[in-house]
Order: C-alpha cells, then sequence, then structure tokens
C-alpha cells in the first residue's frame, strides 16, 4: 500500500500516457512537427517540434532540430535549441547540444549538455501568450 502511494507521487518520470502523438522507435520524420497535447519521441525527428503541453524524448530517441514545449523531458539526443516555458528535466541519458531557455531546470548526474543556459520564465512565456486563455 505504502509502495502505491510513494510511486503515484513520483510518477513524472515519462511513462505517463501519451495523451496525442507518439512517435515510433523505428520511425524517422523529416519536417517540422505541432502537437497541442502530450508527445513523445522515440525515433528520430529532423525538424523542429512544438509541443503545447509536454514532450518526453525516450532513451532512444532523437531531434535534430529546435524544440518549443511547456514542459519536456530529455532522456535521449537533441541537437538544436530548446524553449520551455515550465521545466525541463535532463535525464542521466540525455544528451544536449544547443541553447536553453527554461523556467526551471534539473539535470541528473551523467547527461550531458554543450550550449548556454537562461532562466527565464518572462522570455518563453510570450510564446505561449496567444495560445493561453
Amino acid at each position: 500500500m505504502l509502495g502505491k502511494n510513494k510511486k503515484s507521487a513520483y510518477g513524472d518520470d515519462g511513462r505517463e500516457k501519451v495523451v496525442s502523438t507518439l512517435i515510433g522507435k523505428e520511425t524517422t520524420f523529416d519536417g517540422d512537427l505541432t502537437s497541442g497535447e502530450t508527445m513523445r519521441i522515440d525515433g528520430v525527428i529532423n525538424g523542429n517540434c512544438t509541443c503545447e503541453k509536454k514532450l518526453i524524448l525516450s532513451s532512444d530517441g532523437q531531434v535534430k532540430g529546435n524544440i518549443t514545449a511547456q514542459s519536456v523531458i530529455i532522456s535521449g539526443r537533441v541537437d538544436g535549441d530548446i524553449i520551455v516555458q515550465g521545466k525541463l528535466e535532463l535525464l542521466s541519458t540525455g544528451k544536449i547540444a544547443g541553447n536553453i531557455t527554461a523556467g526551471s531546470l534539473v539535470i541528473d548526474e551523467g547527461a550531458a549538455f554543450d550550449g548556454r543556459c537562461t532562466m527565464s520564465s518572462s522570455a518563453s512565456a510570450s510564446l505561449y501568450a496567444d495560445t493561453e486563455s
């Protein structure tokens, strides 16, 4: 019983149900990708990703382009800039080669980040001003 409560308290680890978009492990997508819901990427995206909610990049996933989202969890590789209104989590298997603008940032031991980081909720909030009502 205690284990169930603890697990649900820490349920935000990228294994949540994806509501809208899933790019499979053996999938390569060339072009810009936009989603109004949570997006999980297990394959390769050669283009920019825009997500109005959470973007989850699994350990097998790669994005070769820029990412803009409400929140992001990175376990795979990103070659591009990331703009996050809320929290960006770079897990131990994650690698980012690019600049980050985020409201908050968590980097696990073993993760790799090569770029600049700007902590600012106001800079990225303007990206979502038209979508919030």
